[in-house]
């Protein structure tokens, strides 16, 4: 924690500088999940060359060391310094729901660009109130890191966990409800199975529930990565009530819309995340 406050404090371009021995560092020496982001590229891009996909490799690990610092330095950042830094096309769609709109928005989103400075970026330059639903770390340090920095401009982190009963409870609130529904479920939860990247993959039901049963507007947010330290973030409709179909719908439209994200730049998304990791159950059909 304290390297981390010592970061924070350096100014981006100082940490920028620093981002290239940190990638040399997490590329080369450490090897950080290499084996996983090779199988996960191969998986996603089965046409493309061995050289092509080292080349990705390289500029992913480049801008997630990037990213990460960039993270670190939203401790110190302002309100102002955020709406300068990310930009937004189509707030209208938000806007739409924040005048008379008695019930939460659902915003649903992947791990690409910077996903942490994307949902502080909607709620400082539209001024709405945000929360954020997340999986808990397994390190205390890193947990209160990640606290710190979602917690503020007054974003609410929501424990994933607890996001169903806090989210019905307060049906009757506006507010922006930030989800990055991209990771694998656990075992334990009932998944929604689907084609991902060329793979069978597992997704989380809960957005796809939770919207339909409280009948929740959901739209998806794409962060563009334009430059170090520049982002966009770009509203599509996914689904709005009344819904008559399965919840399965929306998700559907999610992952549609997700993959044509990732197509569109693919050196941004999270390719360390263990994606497919998992094989279909037997009991769950096609």
């Amino acid at each position: 924690m304290f390297a981390y406050r010592i970061l924070s404090c350096l100014p981006l371009g100082l940490l920028y500088l620093l981002a290239w021995p940190g990638y040399l560092l997490l590329y080369y020496l450490a090897g950080y999940r290499k084996a996983v982001v090779r199988q996960n590229l191969q998986q996603a891009f089965p046409d493309e060359s061995e050289k092509a996909l080292t080349v990705l490799a390289k500029k992913f690990y480049r801008q997630l060391v990037q990213v990460a610092l960039e993270i670190v330095k939203t401790r110190r950042m302002s309100a102002a310094a955020i709406r300068e830094r990310v930009s937004l096309v189509h707030p209208e769609l938000v806007r739409e729901y924040s005048s008379d709109f008695q019930q939460p928005l659902i915003i649903l989103s992947i791990h690409q660009g910077n996903w942490e400075w994307m949902l502080h970026g909607i709620s400082t330059a539209l001024d709405v109130p945000a929360e954020v639903i997340y999986k808990p770390l397994h390190s205390q340090s890193a947990e209160q890191l990640m606290q710190e920095v979602r917690s503020r401009f007054g974003v609410r982190p929501v424990a994933m966990a607890d996001a169903p009963r806090q989210i019905l409870r307060s049906r009757r609130q506006f507010r922006v409800i930030g989800m990055l529904a991209d990771q694998s479920p656990i075992r334990s939860q009932r998944s929604y199975w689907t084609r991902f990247l060329n793979g069978e993959a597992a997704f989380y039901r809960g957005p796809g529930v939770i919207a339909h049963s409280a009948a929740l507007p959901v739209l998806f947010s794409q962060c563009r990565r334009l430059a170090p330290g520049r982002y966009e973030v770009e509203f599509h409709e996914v689904a709005r009530p009344p819904y008559n179909g399965s919840p399965d719908a929306i998700i559907d439209r999610y992952v549609q819309l997700a993959e044509q994200a990732i197509r569109d730049e693919p050196e941004s998304w999270l390719w360390s995340n263990r994606r497919w990791k998992r094989s279909r159950p037997a009991s769950q059909d096609a």
